[in-house]
């Protein structure tokens, strides 16, 4: 048995039993929700672990190319909730939402399995193409002799063995060489296509499906932070078995088995929140079922014409998510529009206490913002660094270190679940604005142990992957202040007309942390050749420059939040 996959069996059975104690304290509704999200984002989490690479193995995109299509997906995934939504609170409800955003994830996630054949890669050097040999140890062709290469001197390759009459030069300095890939347009746009239907499914799904773990408890109910605490460990149980299963392998057995193997994750996910429909009491059910049913284009109803639109929709995403730029102009387009919704609704239908815990929760918003772009480097520039830059132990794939964070999440959820809870019990728990600065604060820290490490490097410009899990750890006890505490905050803040739409923005400030990290992660791109770095010391330098500026951002906006918070409670005692 794979060492990863013994040490997950381990870690499972010895958290799982307290969150099992824990929960039958709670609604039987947050056990559905539970596992129905488990599923799903075993579905997300599987493929995003390996997305990046297969961007960068598969297609040989280069890393910035990479990165660009990396951002403009997930900040896709996390716009697109702001549609489904609204949707679901004037028309659908948030079970129906539910329902079809899952049968379009699993439409995504089957056809992600079709991977085809991978790209061809052509060294193109004063007019002449040489062949690139992909895979671990990429070769250049030249005549009928593959030869491998090492980094140049300043930069550029030095093709090794290279005879001295031979077409090309043994010193190739930067610039004075390119490259040019050739794909398989069929399969690529399928590709496309499978993105689009994952991102208009979590649309869909996302936001609704937290949305109702809130409406479980009522307004006063101690065991709420707890709940969203026990429901975050089941997010984190998918994404934690996702990145052990599926990064095993999409990197060993084929992608199409990784692919194949999330999509299978979210099917089962579909069937646990169907066959559970009667443990939710009646919540999430259409605000008006006669307006809902009734006819309004010939025999379609409001219902028909909503999931037509949906379909289409897919159609939309598929061309905007080839395009970054084009995600860029709609995500600025989208919060505009959001924003100032919510900003009319605060001035004109929101009072006193209700106005100021509106506002409180659109500051928390902003630190999100600010938290998830540093924490989200995690699917982009940390995985490569991961590959790149950090000693696996055999058996161990990079797409597996994203398995760090879920795991550190099953040992420590139900410890700060009890944490809050005896805290609140004692009329000592923080206020939000402190949670969030103790997340900022750690989730700069992590970036910093990494940049503080680079002396253990080895003489293969790799660091140890304790460095690697320390860096997680602290991401994911900083996540835990601020993530499922925000998810609870939102819809405790939030008026209850909506309650859906502000966890629609909760998640588009990750959609504009994607877009900005993907920028962030671009500065972190090095030179590739077959799919495989060029210069592992430069990947290493370049990297930490990157992790030492934004650990030392994480930092200086955890300071600001605990300076806020003095100020906002002086204002508001």
């Amino acid at each position: 048995m794979n060492i990863v996959v013994l040490i997950g069996i381990i870690i499972t059975i010895a958290t799982g039993m307290p969150v099992y104690l824990q929960m039958r304290k709670h609604p039987r509704g947050l056990k559905v929700l539970f596992f129905a999200e488990m599923w799903e984002r075993f579905s997300y989490y599987g493929m995003r672990g390996l997305l990046i690479f297969y961007l960068t193995t598969h297609f040989l995109f280069d890393d910035a190319a990479a990165n660009q299509q990396y951002g403009a997906y997930t900040s896709l995934v996390y716009l697109l909730p702001l549609i489904g939504g609204v949707l679901a609170d004037r028309y659908l409800g948030t079970r129906k939402a539910i329902v079809f955003g899952a049968l379009l994830l699993v439409a995504g996630h089957g056809l992600m399995a079709a991977e085809g054949g991978p790209a061809r890669q052509y060294l193109v050097h004063e007019g002449t193409r040489y062949e690139v040999i992909t895979g671990k140890a990429p070769k250049v062709v030249v005549g009928d002799t593959a030869y491998s290469y090492a980094p140049g001197q300043n930069g550029g390759l030095t093709i090794k063995g290279l005879p001295a009459d031979a077409a090309l030069p043994t010193e190739l300095p930067s610039g004075s060489y390119s490259t040019v890939e050739e794909r398989n347009p069929l399969f690529l746009s399928l590709f496309y296509l499978a993105l689009a239907l994952i991102i208009m499914g979590v649309g869909f799904l996302k936001p609704n499906i937290s949305s109702i773990v809130g409406q479980l408890y009522q307004q006063g109910d101690p065991r709420r932070d707890p709940g969203f605490t026990l429901y975050y460990y089941g997010i984190n149980l998918g994404a934690f078995w996702a990145a052990i299963l599926c990064g095993l392998l999409g990197e060993t057995v084929g992608w199409w088995a990784g692919f194949g193997l999330a999509g299978i994750g979210m099917l089962a996910g579909l069937i646990v929140f169907v066959r559970g429909k009667d443990a939710l009491e009646g919540n999430g059910e259409p605000p008006n079922p006669v307006e809902l049913a009734r006819k309004v284009a010939g025999p379609l109803t409001r219902e028909h014409l909503i999931y037509l639109g949906g379909i289409l929709g897919v159609f939309v995403i598929w061309f905007l998510v080839q395009r970054n730029a084009a995600v860029g102009a709609m995500l600025t387009a989208g919060s505009v529009i959001v924003l100032g919704y919510v900003g009319w609704y605060i001035a004109t239908k929101c009072q006193g206490r209700a106005r100021a815990d509106m506002i409180l929760a659109l500051i928390l918003i902003a630190g999100a913002v600010v938290f998830f772009t540093l924490f989200e480097q995690a699917g982009s520039s940390m995985n490569l660094f991961a590959d790149r830059n950090t000693q696996l132990p055999d058996g161990f794939t990079a797409a597996q270190t994203q398995s760090f964070n879920a795991g550190f999440i099953l040992l420590f959820a139900p410890v700060f679940a009890l944490l809050w809870t005896w805290l609140a019990r004692n009329s000592r728990d923080p206020h939000p604005l402190v949670k969030f600065g103790l997340g900022l604060l750690q989730v700069g820290a992590g970036f910093l142990v990494l940049v503080w490490a680079a002396g253990f490097a080895d003489s293969d410009y790799r660091l140890p992957l304790i460095f690697l899990a320390l860096a997680y750890m602290l991401h994911t006890t900083g996540e835990l202040c601020l993530s499922p505490v925000g998810l609870s905050e939102i819809t405790k803040l939030s008026v209850p007309a909506l309650v859906s739409t502000m966890m629609a923005v909760w998640f588009l400030s990750s959609s504009w942390a994607q877009y900005l990290g993907a920028f962030i992660a671009e500065h972190a791109a090095t030179e590739t050749l077959g799919g495989q770095v060029v210069d592992p010391r430069a990947a290493l330098e370049t990297s930490l420059g990157v992790f030492h500026v934004i650990g030392w951002a994480g930092v200086a906006s955890g300071l600001l939040f605990f300076a806020l918070s003095f100020v906002w409670q002086r204002r508001t005692a």
